[in-house]
């Protein structure tokens, strides 16, 4: 029996066209178009389409994803995930104007904690962009480094709302 390599393409009765991301002693994990990723077994049945006879140790399916995902934090704006602590969960912001007569504005705590780390992360991302910068020399980059350090400054008032405290902002350290 011949073991397919990673990125062989079959053909499955029951679930359809998919590609091998990944193989074992006993399994592949296989990437179905209709079906995600499944696994099955190295004899079951199914139609080679176009078989790959690289490495079976090449970077996995897994290997692949963390590296994706590494490099969409490090460069994009997507936020991840960042944990509310326990006490604001399913509370709400109320903003009460000063002028008498106006009503209140009640704003889900969630909501107004998601837009914060939206906020940090975005500004993370630029700093990572100044920092990387070809066109910016060096005392350039250090001036701008030192507003990102006091924005984070200012928004020091918002860790409260975080769970863990490597998720704070911190500003200029005395």
């Amino acid at each position: 029996m011949q073991v397919l390599g990673i990125g062989s393409r079959i053909l499955h009765p029951d679930l359809g066209k998919g590609v091998v991301t990944n193989v074992s002693s006993d399994k592949y994990w296989v990437t179905f178009m209709d079906k995600g990723l499944e696994t099955i077994e190295l004899d079951a049945d199914f139609e080679v389409i176009d078989a790959t006879n690289n490495d079976v140790d090449t970077v996995s399916f897994f290997d692949v994803e963390s590296s994706l995902v590494s490099i969409l934090q490090k460069w994009s704006d997507a936020t991840q995930r960042v944990a509310i602590a326990d006490k604001w969960k399913g509370g709400n912001l109320v903003l009460e104007p000063g002028e008498a007569g106006m009503s209140n504005k009640e704003i889900p705590i969630n909501t107004f904690f998601h837009k914060i780390v939206m906020v940090r992360d975005r500004i993370r991302v630029m700093e990572q962009k100044i920092n990387s910068s070809k066109n910016l020399d060096d005392q350039e980059k250090i001036d701008l480094q030192q507003y990102i350090t006091r924005i984070y400054g200012s928004l020091t008032t918002f860790n409260v709302l975080f769970k863990n405290k490597s998720d704070h902002f911190v500003g200029e350290k005395s």
